[in-house]
């Protein structure tokens, strides 16, 4: 940032201050050459003017994407049990620094059982992993992409889409969560036995919400 100004303008602004300001006048003989406003308005500006935010201390907040449906909009049939059922494409962008594992909780907190209804467990994913493709197969270990997956509420290994009640449409949360530590868990584990996993090493959080409802 400039935090100076030229020498020659800053000697005639301080002189043009002083003097319109009342202070004392200058000696006899000489002259005050007040700039033109122009000059003055330029000076200032430079001396004002923000410095630009240092690239290496900017650090991009963890986001997940779907190139299917965007935060907070409605999640196409097709990802639903209405259409084909399969798992969205998601990506994951800025994971924090220190990360040695992803964890990923999609879950329904608008169901009507007591503590919502989880739809997908993943874990066991490394930092470098990038995006989850569409269609994951419900397996208990997948290889490509790797990873391991966890019981939903229907008591199935992998995905299963929204498929609410009739009535207004629900939350579906896709939490992703970096870890400080990998986990020592076995394929199959249910959310909650997966949430106790990750208790103190927890570094970062991150969700895309979608919606869905029936008529």
């Amino acid at each position: 940032m400039k935090t100076h100004l030229t020498g020659t303008v800053a000697v005639l602004v301080a002189l043009a201050v002083a003097f319109l300001a009342g202070c004392e006048r200058p000696p006899e003989g000489e002259q005050v050459v007040v700039p033109p406003p122009e000059v003055v308005d330029e000076a200032h500006d430079d001396a004002m003017a923000e410095e630009p935010p240092d690239e290496e201390a900017t650090e991009m907040a963890w986001t997940i994407r779907s190139s299917a449906f965007s935060d907070g909009e409605t999640i196409p049939q097709k990802y639903t049990d209405d259409g084909e059922d399969v798992s969205p494409p998601l990506t994951f962008e800025g994971v924090p620094e220190g990360t040695v594992e992803i964890a990923l909780i999609c879950h329904d907190p608008d169901a009507p059982r007591a503590g919502g209804w989880t739809h997908w467990v993943v874990y066991g994913m490394a930092p470098e992993i990038g995006e989850l493709p569409e269609n994951v197969p419900a397996e208990p270990t997948v290889d490509d992409p790797k990873l391991v997956q966890g019981e939903n509420s229907w008591g199935r290994i992998g995905y299963g889409g929204p498929a609410p009640p009739a009535g207004d449409p629900h939350r579906y949360q896709f939490m992703g969560y970096a870890l400080s530590e990998p986990l020592d868990l076995s394929p199959g584990a249910t959310k909650d036995e997966l949430e106790a996993a990750m208790g103190g090493k927890v570094i970062g959080e991150a969700m895309l919400e979608g919606l869905y409802g029936r008529d």
